[in-house]
């Protein structure tokens, strides 16, 4: 028998992995802050320059944006609907 196949035959028995608590307690989290709407969603992806794809930036740029802003608009309905949506006039504490 070879040494390469002595050597693959052995378990390796080294530290044992204990398993993970998941259904321990947690703290409890603080209530969250409300979320204000950005003016400009595409602002900072736009901070990185243009795209680098040769012949298509202009179209990969409008793309990306139109994500983006749907995001943003849906990120806001979702905030709207739990009741975390900054009003105008709100002042976060």
């Amino acid at each position: 028998m070879s040494n390469s196949r002595r050597k693959g035959g052995r378990r390796r028995q080294g530290n044992k992995l204990k398993p993970a608590d998941l259904w321990k307690p947690v703290p409890q989290l603080p209530d969250p802050e409300p979320i204000s709407l950005p003016a400009d969603p595409t602002m900072i992806v736009r901070s990185l320059g243009d795209p680098p794809l040769h012949g298509q930036g202009q179209q990969a740029e409008h793309e990306i944006a139109r994500v983006l802003v749907r995001a943003s608009m849906l990120a806001g309905a979702l905030a709207d609907v739990a009741g975390l949506l900054e009003r105008p006039g709100d002042h976060p504490a």
